[in-house]
């Protein structure tokens, strides 16, 4: 018995837009892509204007928010994978950022 892989070329996303609960990704392809914003917990606890200050990075493979520290995919993105990040992380992360709002 023989088998092949199918190789997959992944599109570039070119478009992002941040909901209250949906995190929407136009891609190259024509395609969109939209998931659920509670995969992504630190979009979840930011602020409207961070959720809207996004950067395309790899060409397209992938999106980047500088002030909450975040990076996801376009292949994670079409493999269905939630954000990765532990509970300590991600704890530690909320804590930094309370003190940093802290007066």
């Amino acid at each position: 018995m023989t088998t092949s892989a199918v190789e997959m070329e992944v599109p570039n996303a070119v478009g992002v837009q941040v909901t209250e609960d949906t995190l929407s990704v136009e891609l190259s392809d024509g395609r969109s892509i939209a998931v659920p914003l509670e995969w992504y917990p630190r979009l979840v606890h930011a602020s409207i204007e961070e959720r809207n200050d996004w950067r395309l990075i790899g060409a397209g493979q992938g999106i980047h928010w500088e002030s909450l520290d975040e990076d996801i995919s376009v292949a994670g993105l079409l493999a269905g994978k939630p954000s990765g990040e532990s509970q300590t992380s991600f704890r530690q992360w909320l804590e930094h950022r309370a003190a940093a709002k802290a007066p």
